[in-house]
């Protein structure tokens, strides 16, 4: 998934998404232990997802928190 998509979602929504991607890679840790995963990338390229995902939620939540020092 492309950080502008994932720009476009809440922090709720983020969140839920990087719970589903963690299941994700714990299946298919599990897959590789038992000799079944087929594309080995998958599990980089989920990491590499989750790490986006916390990117923007630290992007966004940084961005609150100076707006509301502003404004005080």
């Amino acid at each position: 998934m492309k950080a502008t998509e994932l720009r476009n979602f809440s922090i709720e929504e983020l969140r839920k998404k990087e719970k589903e991607l963690r299941r994700e890679l714990f299946n298919l840790r599990f897959q590789l232990a038992k000799g079944e995963l087929q594309n080995v990338k998958r599990m980089k390229a989920v990491k590499k997802d989750i790490a986006r995902i916390l990117t923007i939620i630290t992007e966004k939540t940084m961005m609150s928190s100076k707006g509301e020092a502003h404004k005080n």
